[in-house]
């Protein structure tokens, strides 16, 4: 069981900047991948950015250009840098590891946008 801690959430205005930590308990050069994913109120939850064990990195959409993921492997922490913050960036972040096809998640941290 791969333990992942979230922080940095909170509520920014738009145009705004806020960076997201995720901290494992092990070393994260042993997963597949690592991402952040995010659940607006009544909506799915969407993959927001994965970042791969070779470096590759993908990103929704909605925040390509806006949004950089990051990982630390030293701090063992997975980063999330938001720029350019939008009101329907407002949601709760989940970050998310994949080991040897199992999935992990964090309980997640409150990114509210205000306009």
């Amino acid at each position: 069981q791969v333990q992942l801690v979230e922080s940095g959430g909170g509520l920014v205005q738009t145009g705004g900047s806020l960076r997201l930590s995720c901290a494992a308990d092990r070393m994260i050069f042993t997963f597949n991948t690592m991402a952040w994913y995010r659940q607006a109120s009544g909506n799915q939850r969407e993959l927001v950015a994965r970042i791969h064990s070779s470096g590759l990195t993908n990103f929704a959409d909605s925040v390509k250009d806006r949004f950089t993921i990051s990982r630390d492997n030293d701090r063992r922490t997975l980063y999330l840098q938001m720029d350019s913050r939008k009101p329907e960036d407002t949601a709760v972040y989940y970050c998310n590891v994949n080991q040897r096809g199992d999935d992990y998640w964090g309980q997640g941290t409150q990114v509210t946008v205000s306009s």
